[in-house]
């Protein structure tokens, strides 16, 4: 009897016991399966999911845009970080492009360079500053201490770093970098390219690019010349020394347009340069001419990580002589249904105040009167003067053009084409 007693004295002990150690099994199993899942998870996010070499559906060929469709709840909706730049007399070109692209959901740089006058500039800071919903909002600067920018020099590539420096700096939550001149235009509204870069890879980057340097290999590549705009506070043109140079060996060069929607994850790179390519590269480019279109381009062709992310166009439409000179067309009416088919989201060269640019403002942008591009953030007045939720978004025919633009250029780069080559 004392021994039953005993064995019963010793049975409550092991019960509780037995289910400490059951839990904490349970407890560290479940901690492994999801720190398992963590892992593959890192592991998969490392690739864009549609650019997969396993992955056969073309999921943006699939993308309907539709006035009736429901806006993407806030989180899907990306932001856009811009820098629109300009020179002496720009002024009003700027006000006017800035204006046309406002949304509260994007970051915006405003940059009038050293050539400019003292009083452009501080007119242009003073309209930043005075007007209400920039300073409600607070997602427009100006770039106070001007940079002298030569276009066929690499100091427009460096103030190009430096606004994306300044966004990165200023806020961090956008997606897509975009840089446009005073005399670029949109031809959607922001609530079209909102909406329709909703479907897309936040690591896919459009910049026009070719390895195919053809007559720029010799009267671009071989020759050195010196911008005196990294040295100079007057503008003059590059000039030439000697010797020549031979093409390099340690990368691949690659050319195309100035204009281009890159990656924030790329632009980190080239800022950050956690790889010494980016910094390699702009010494290099510092004695190229017209360094602006091959810069970008050389940078991320010559890094697979961001290589395979590359879709080849820059989402513009520019008419150019055949074979291209250093400027292209200026944009007039005779344009505008070749703007329209070309389903662009931007639009260049424009001349300030050009009867195409009212056109565009009222049959694409249903802008009137010098306000901002009406979208679903303005509250009741079609003029925006007031701010609603920036988080609604109502796209217009533009979306629907735009997207089959996007469409079928992704699909060529699933598919590899155009790609990089």
């Amino acid at each position: 009897m004392g021994s039953l007693n005993m064995e019963k004295k010793w049975v409550f002990p092991l019960v509780i016991s037995s289910l400490i150690c059951i839990f904490l099994l349970a407890t560290s199993l479940n901690m492994g399966l999801i720190s398992s899942l963590h892992t593959i998870n890192a592991i998969f996010s490392i690739f864009p999911p549609h650019f997969s070499s396993n992955h056969t559906t073309p999921t943006y060929a699939e993308m309907k845009v539709e006035q009736s469709s429901p806006a993407p709840s806030g989180p899907k909706i990306p932001r856009f970080a811009y820098l629109v730049s300009g020179s002496k007399g720009d002024l009003e070109k700027i006000w006017r492009t800035l204006k046309a692209l406002y949304h509260p959901r994007n970051q915006y740089v405003v940059h009038l360079d050293l050539e400019a006058p003292a009083e452009e500039r501080l007119e242009l800071a003073s309209r930043v500053e005075k007007e209400p919903t920039f300073s409600k909002i607070g997602n427009v600067y100006m770039n106070t201490k001007a940079n002298m920018v030569t276009y066929r020099g690499p100091t427009m590539v460096a103030n190009t770093l430096h606004a994306c420096a300044i966004l990165l700096k200023k806020n961090k939550d956008w997606d897509w970098f975009i840089n446009l001149s005073a005399s670029d235009y949109p031809l959607v509204t922001q609530d079209d390219i909102l909406y329709t870069f909703s479907a897309l890879n936040r690591k896919l980057n459009f910049i026009e690019h070719t390895s195919h340097l053809g007559w720029k290999e010799d009267k671009r590549a071989m020759p050195l010349m010196i911008d005196p705009g990294l040295y100079m506070s007057t503008k003059s043109d590059i000039f030439w020394v000697t010797p020549r140079r031979t093409l390099p060996t340690a990368f691949k060069l690659f050319t195309g347009s100035a204009w281009m929607v890159l990656s924030r994850s790329f632009i980190e790179y080239c800022i950050w340069g956690w790889d010494n390519l980016p910094r390699t590269l702009l010494m290099y480019y510092t004695n190229f001419v017209s360094s602006p279109e091959a810069y970008f381009q050389t940078v991320i062709c010559n890094v697979p990580e961001f290589a395979q992310t590359v879709v080849n166009h820059d989402l513009h439409y520019i008419s150019w002589d055949n074979p291209p000179g250093q400027h292209p067309h200026i944009l007039s009416l005779n344009d505008t249904s070749k703007m329209i088919a070309s389903n662009a989201a931007f639009a260049r060269k424009f001349k300030q105040d050009a009867p195409v640019l009212d056109k565009i403002d009222k049959e694409l942008l249903s802008r009137k009167n010098g306000s901002f591009t009406p979208g679903a953030w303005c509250s009741v007045d079609p003029t925006c003067s007031k701010v609603g939720d920036p988080n609604k978004i109502k796209p217009g025919p533009g979306a629907e053009r735009l997207r089959r633009l996007i469409a079928r250029l992704v699909m060529d780069a699933q598919h590899g084409q155009n790609q990089c080559k």
